[in-house]
C-alpha cells in the first residue's frame, strides 16, 4: 500500500509539473465532468469543469463546457474523468440501451409526449430533435356549439394553439443526426434516413398535454417548423409557473369549453 501510495504522488507530481511547464511538455485545456455523469444523461452546464494545464496526447478533447451542453452521454463518466467526443452522441435514439437508465431528458414539472406526424403534416420530414415547432388546429365551429345549429356549410376555423414547442425525440425513423464525434455509427446503431418519421416526441406541461390530446381527437393539426433564429434561448430548467403552476395538480381535465375560453375559436 505504501509504495502504491508513493507511486500515485509520483505520477501527479509529474503531472503538476508538466502541466505547468516545468517540464517543457505541450499541455491543453479540457473538458472534465465535476460530477458522475450516468449513460444517457442530457449534460447541463452543472456537470462539466474545465481542467487546465493537462499534458495528455488525446486529440478528440473538449476545451470549452459550452460545446456539451445538450448532448448525450454514451456510456457512465466518472466524476473528474476527460470527456472526448467518442463518449458523446447528438441524439438518445443513437445510444444504446445496455444497462443505462432509459429516460428522457426532462425538466422537473414537464412531461414527453408523442405525438403523429406525416410528410404534410410534419414539413415534409424537415423536423429533427432539438426543434421548435409550433402548432395549428382547424375545427368546425359546430364542436362548440352549445344551442340550435346553423344552417348552410360548416364553418371551420384555423388557429394557432401552441408555439416554442421542443421536440426531443422522433420514431421509428433517425433522421438528420450524428454522433457527436461525427461518425456514421454510435455502439454499432447506424442512423436510417429510410423513410419519414412518423411520430414526434415533444417536451409540454400536463396541463398543455390535456389540451393538445383534445386538438388530436377533435381538430386537424398541422405543424410549421420554427426559424432557428427563433428558437428559445434555453430549454426549460423547472416547472411552468405561468400556465400550469401547481404542475401536475393543474391538470384538471379538458372540453370545448375550456378550449373555447383559451383560444376563442367562435370570436373569429
Amino acid at each position: 500500500m505504501l509504495l502504491a501510495l508513493l507511486a500515485a504522488g509520483g505520477v501527479y507530481l509529474l503531472g503538476s509539473l508538466g502541466g505547468g511547464g516545468g517540464l517543457g511538455g505541450a499541455t491543453q485545456t479540457v473538458v472534465i465532468a465535476k460530477n458522475p455523469i450516468p449513460m444517457r444523461h442530457q449534460i447541463t452546464a452543472a456537470d462539466v469543469d474545465i481542467l487546465k494545464g493537462v499534458s495528455t496526447n488525446v486529440t478528440n478533447t473538449y476545451s470549452n463546457p459550452n460545446d456539451l451542453v445538450g448532448l448525450i452521454a454514451e456510456i457512465q463518466i466518472s466524476k473528474g474523468g476527460i470527456i472526448t467526443k467518442d463518449m458523446l452522441a447528438k441524439d438518445i435514439g443513437l445510444v444504446p440501451t445496455g444497462a443505462g437508465p432509459a429516460y428522457l431528458p426532462i425538466p422537473k414539472g414537464w412531461i414527453a409526449m408523442t405525438i403523429p406526424t406525416g410528410e404534410q403534416q410534419g414539413v415534409a420530414g424537415n423536423i429533427t430533435k432539438d426543434d421548435y415547432i409550433t402548432v395549428i388546429a382547424s375545427a368546425s365551429l359546430s364542436i362548440f356549439a352549445t344551442g340550435k345549429s346553423a344552417s348552410g356549410p360548416p364553418k371551420v376555423v384555423s388557429k394557432t394553439v401552441f408555439t416554442n414547442v421542443r421536440v426531443i425525440g422522433l420514431g421509428p425513423a433517425t433522421s438528420n443526426v450524428q454522433p457527436a464525434s461525427g461518425a456514421a455509427t454510435v455502439g454499432g446503431t447506424t442512423p436510417s434516413n429510410g423513410g419519414l418519421t412518423s411520430s414526434l416526441t415533444i417536451e409540454l406541461t400536463q396541463c398543455d398535454a390535456e389540451f393538445f390530446t383534445w386538438f388530436l381527437n377533435n381538430t386537424q393539426l398541422k405543424y410549421t417548423l420554427e426559424s432557428q433564429q427563433d428558437y428559445l434561448s434555453t430549454p426549460p430548467t423547472g416547472p411552468d409557473t405561468q400556465n400550469c403552476p401547481n404542475g401536475f395538480d393543474s391538470a384538471k381535465g379538458v372540453s370545448q369549453t375550456e378550449v373555447e375560453a383559451r383560444y376563442h375559436f367562435t370570436a373569429l
